[in-house]
């Protein structure tokens, strides 16, 4: 059986990640002070102006304040200029931040979960971070891009970016590209024509010899022509509007709770991380190829309502003898998240550009051993 699979990511100069990296700047410092901190932080980012709203419930101030970390979140991404999109020292900063409800604080003060809802995990084998590999290649796109602009190897790149990556699959395995598409933000000094060499040679095709040599792949490089009018000013940023990006690329289905700018009592973000934590371990325990983790919650109740393992026909376990050990294996309440994971940290501002998943240093994505030798003992 053969298929495409297509996965797309957006840089950090995107309006919508923008968004997310000043909730999740601001969250981190609040928990920098405040391990207890409840926060949940939302960002409209538009010509010249941000907006950052929500509620916060704090014993201690933040170690910066909200206008301050955007200003050091604008800055770090480059935007410094008008005529690159926004410029972090002239903006307008409007700030509605509030106290956090009492009637959602009372849910989570003995262990509840903050909300009801439904978070997904998933892990597969086709790369060394167990994600799948049209999200993965889209990602270190991004990454790259990004990592040739701030080292000036082209000087003719601005912040905004978006990628998509096309992957063909025989028997679920990746075995081409057989489509790239690549739009950023550009200086009007270079040609297009300049700008397509400099991109497929430079950036795309180091990349496929690396992981899908045999590839020969469709290049569209700014499809629709000049894209020198990026960022804010070209594009209002929301924040939590790039849920897919954030996660599996559409290759797991969605709960549909964006993660940013949320402390983890929020299960929107800390039990997706769980079960991607579960899920990775499954398969790299060798109990499947592919594993889907499904969590339900509802608000006030510390248990969950539903787990539900999906191994995709792939797997050398029962589901349902699967579904009983992960019970005894992994605490997943609100609180045995946050203690298993660690999360009342401020490591949080990292994850809002280029996936929450597939990276090296975020708790969710270490494996431990005693957990591994436990799944494996599963028959």
């Amino acid at each position: 059986m053969s298929y495409q699979f297509t996965s797309e990511s957006v840089s950090e100069g995107h309006p919508d990640k923008v968004a997310d990296q000043i909730s999740d700047g601001i969250l981190d410092s609040y928990l920098s002070t405040d391990p207890d901190a409840k926060v949940a932080c939302e960002c409209l980012i538009t010509t010249q102006h941000l907006v950052i709203a929500g509620e916060v419930s704090s014993t201690k101030k933040p170690a910066l304040g909200p206008i301050d970390v955007a200003r050091n979140v604008l800055k770090e991404i480059g935007y410094c200029s008008e005529d690159i999109g926004f410029n972090f020292q002239t903006a307008k900063y409007t700030v509605l931040l509030h106290e956090q409800s009492r009637e959602i604080n009372a849910s989570v003060s003995d262990g509840g979960a903050g909300d009801q809802g439904l978070m997904f995990g998933y892990a597969c084998d086709e790369t060394p971070s167990f994600m799948p590999m049209p999200i993965f290649l889209a990602h270190k796109l991004m990454e790259d891009l990004t990592r040739m602009r701030k080292d000036s190897v082209m000087n003719s790149l601005l912040p905004d970016a978006k990628s998509q990556v096309t992957v063909r699959y025989v028997d679920d395995r990746p075995v081409a590209v057989e489509r790239v598409v690549l739009s950023t933000q550009h200086n009007p000094s270079i040609t297009q024509q300049e700008l397509r060499y400099n991109l497929i040679n430079a950036l795309i095709k180091p990349m496929l010899d690396t992981y899908l040599p045999d590839s020969k792949p469709e290049y569209l490089i700014n499809p629709s022509g000049s894209f020198t009018i990026g960022g804010p000013h070209g594009d209002t940023g929301l924040t939590g509007r790039k849920i897919i990006v954030d996660t599996y690329g559409g290759r797991c289905p969605h709960g549909g709770g964006a993660f940013s700018g949320k402390d983890p009592s929020k299960v929107d973000r800390s039990a997706a991380y769980a079960a991607r934590y579960v899920a990775k371990h499954v398969v790299a325990a060798g109990l499947a190829k592919r594993c889907t983790i499904q969590l339900s919650y509802a608000i006030g109740r510390s248990e969950p309502t539903s787990l539900y393992v999906n191994l995709h026909g792939t797997g050398n376990v029962d589901e349902q003898t699967l579904a009983a050990n992960i019970n005894a294996l992994f605490d997943l309440t609100p609180n045995g998240i946050i203690t298993m994971l660690n999360l009342k940290r401020p490591i949080y501002l990292p994850t809002a550009s280029y996936g929450h998943f597939g990276r090296a240093g975020l708790p969710w994505e270490e494996l431990d051993e005693l957990t591994l030798s436990a799944l494996q003992q599963i028959k």
